[in-house]
């Protein structure tokens, strides 16, 4: 069964169970799904099911640090809330040791000459590690692999 076959059989559990805030997700997500396959005319695989679910994860932690900072802890915790809905169809992450080692792997077939050379290196890294890392540290370590 794909992701989104997944999803869809998610939907219909939580429409069963009467679990409200997971099929409010999950609903958010079948429509993102559905706006991108409109919009670009594509059926969806795996791969961009996990771009699409990626993004959503990173638009709920910038709107968690936003309500922190804005003293709305109601809002954060709805957010949290649909964080831990959204990274349940998220591959397992990798540990900081097996990024490190893909970066590693990607500088030395780039071989860089300097920082300015980091988007040839991340376009590497991003193809082999989509959905499996977060990319912000990521970059973080093929900015210091190459300032090295």
């Amino acid at each position: 069964m794909g992701l989104k076959e997944q999803i869809t059989e998610d939907m219909k559990n939580a429409m069963r169970a009467k679990e409200a805030d997971k099929l409010g997700t999950i609903r958010l997500l079948t429509a993102a799904m559905k706006q991108k396959e409109v919009d670009e005319r594509v059926e969806l695989t795996d791969t961009l099911v996990l771009a699409i679910i990626e993004k959503m994860i990173k638009q709920r932690k910038d709107s968690i640090s936003q309500f922190e900072a804005g003293g709305r802890q109601d809002l954060a915790d709805k957010e949290k809330a649909e964080l831990v809905i959204l990274s349940a169809y998220m591959p397992a992450s990798l540990s900081e040791a097996e990024i490190a080692a893909e970066v590693a792997a990607a500088v030395a077939q780039v071989n860089p000459t300097g920082p300015q050379d980091m988007g040839k290196v991340m376009a590497i890294v991003k193809a082999k590690l989509a959905g499996r890392a977060d990319m912000t540290v990521v970059s973080g370590l093929v900015k210091a692999a190459l300032t090295k």
